[in-house]
């Protein structure tokens, strides 16, 4: 009679390590919650970047500015223009559209790079007024702090990290976008 219980043992122990692993990858990738509505009308025109933690094509990004358009079809325009490596840098625009995705909060969109691919694209954070925002992902690679105006007040930004922090986010990884208007 073979003896199991080392093969047995191996298995079991490795299946707790995946069951681990995955349980605090899926701590790192739980839902963020949104706000609870978000007029979209209200929630259109142009938002400057204060501060993110950047996809690749904005890292040296100055002068950064989101622009929403609501479309006839109900899906959103959207321009990001930015200067690279300074204010004065070369110009760059996209133009990915947005999907909104949870139709009761307005508050879930699904951004649209290249079709047909679409990211996830969360309001977690929006003030009374809609002057300042918070978009997020559930796998906290990407933030975007944003305002109406293109300077908010420092403690005013540390609340907002700190706010990202309190979600998930590594506060080390948020980059402050430079922005220098005549």
């Amino acid at each position: 009679m073979t003896n199991y219980f080392p093969t047995r043992f191996a298995l079991a122990l490795t299946v707790c390590c995946v069951i681990l692993s995955s349980g605090c990858a899926s701590m790192n990738n739980r839902p963020l919650a949104t706000v609870d509505y978000v007029d979209i009308d209200r929630f259109m025109g142009d938002w400057f970047v204060i501060a993110h933690i950047p996809a690749r094509l904005e890292r040296n990004a100055h002068n950064a500015i989101e622009s929403y358009r609501l479309a006839a079809d109900g899906s959103i325009e959207t321009t990001y223009t930015f200067a690279t490596a300074s204010v004065d840098g070369e110009k760059r625009s996209y133009h990915p559209r947005g999907f909104i995705h949870d139709r009761k909060s307005n508050a879930e969109w699904r951004m649209q790079f290249v079709w047909p691919f679409k990211a996830e694209y969360l309001i977690v954070y929006l003030d009374d007024d809609y002057t300042l925002t918070m978009v997020g992902r559930s796998k906290r690679d990407y933030l975007w702090i944003m305002s109406r105006q293109p300077k908010i007040p420092e403690a005013t930004l540390q609340d907002l990290i700190s706010r990202a922090e309190a979600m998930g986010y590594d506060p080390d990884r948020i980059r402050t976008v430079p922005q220098s208007w005549p």
